[in-house]
């Protein structure tokens, strides 16, 4: 029976239905298993990542591996590409990417070919020989959005592998299985888990062999989850589109009041999801002081959760230059937008 988003969140990953069965799926805290089974040992393996995988698998539409953290099921992707192998990849995206790739570009590992996603014709031109293309799309901070049929159409008729980070859309605003893509990942440590307490990564891809292999690198290379962390996130997932479609109605709201507001030059949104990112009339210091000024809204790096982030995000020395020194990123939490409001005004009033 196909079933909407919202349903799924709810019903996937659960236990079969038996008389007296748990709703919930256990916690499984072992490292051994008897001789016989599918798991063999614990790094392979677990029921309780089992559940999970099933759950954002149902929302992605493909098979899923959880990770310990979104870097390391990022990692595990490029961990299984020759040396060398050309990447396209994106000018500005998510800091922690940007630093590896750079690494590995620096290093001989990769030849990362960097583009802006808001030009399609430029990031078609750099696919040719590329072994893989990672799109990010809204890219994290600047909240660009890539033509993702595009540029996957042009990627797929070239051979071309392509990964897409879906961290800041989630699945209730694009599948990009459906649109062809490779591999989808996630961050589940933002949305789909939502409460900031857990960290955790996904990959999601419908081609086997490309399952097998992106599941050898999470085993051997340890990157495996928490059975208790992976419990966590599941239990978060359950309410992932209430949180989401809450925290994207705050947005909304906000992107209008931000954007008349004097003391701010220029406000960055999508038009869907939860995340805003808006550049202060000021100095790096004053706009860092707007993030230490607040009351309601947390004064912290990360996003997703159902409590209200943010921070000026060229306060991290590995932040893309590009990046404006007087840009504030948002995460809109499920607060009432009126409390979020005030804070927001009390703290550009702190300038």
């Amino acid at each position: 029976m196909n079933q909407h988003p919202e349903t799924m969140a709810i019903t996937a990953g659960r236990p079969s239905l038996t008389p007296d069965g748990a709703l919930n799926p256990p916690v499984v805290l072992t490292s051994t298993f008897h001789a016989g089974g599918e798991i063999g040992y614990g790094r392979y393996g677990n029921q309780t990542w089992s559940a999970l995988e099933d759950a954002i698998g149902a929302l992605e539409g493909g098979p899923t591996l959880v990770f310990s953290s979104g870097m390391a099921a990022i990692s595990a992707v490029f961990s299984i590409l020759p040396v060398g192998a050309p990447v396209v990849a994106s000018n500005q995206g998510y800091s922690g990417v940007m630093v590896l790739l750079n690494s590995f570009h620096e290093s001989g590992r990769l030849e990362v070919r960097f583009v802006d996603v808001l030009d399609t014709q430029s990031v078609i031109d750099a696919m040719d020989g590329a072994a893989l293309v990672w799109l990010e799309s809204p890219t994290n901070p600047g909240l660009d959005v890539a033509d993702l049929t595009t540029l996957i159409g042009a990627a797929k008729k070239l051979g071309i592998g392509v990964g897409v980070d879906n961290t800041f859309a989630t699945p209730l605003v694009q599948t990009p299985l459906s649109m062809g893509a490779d591999i989808v990942m996630h961050s589940v440590t933002k949305f789909l888990s939502g409460h900031s307490d857990v960290l955790m990564g996904s990959l999601s891809t419908n081609d086997p062999a490309l399952l097998k292999r992106l599941h050898d690198a999470r085993s051997f290379n340890g990157s495996i989850p928490g059975p208790f962390e992976s419990w966590l996130a599941l239990r978060g997932l359950r309410t992932f589109p209430l949180r989401f479609y809450k925290s994207q109605e705050n947005a909304q709201g906000l992107v209008a009041k931000l954007g008349s507001h004097p003391k701010i030059t220029r406000v960055r949104y999508p038009g869907f999801g939860a995340i805003i990112s808006f550049e202060v009339d000021g100095t790096a210091e004053q706009t860092q002081k707007v993030c230490e000024s607040s009351k309601l809204i947390a004064h912290a790096t990360s996003l997703g959760g159902v409590e209200s982030l943010w921070e000026r995000r060229r306060r991290w020395p590995m932040e893309s230059a590009s990046v404006p020194e007087q840009l504030i990123r948002l995460s809109v939490g499920c607060e009432h937008i009126d409390d979020l409001w005030n804070d927001i005004n009390l703290a550009l009033a702190s300038i």
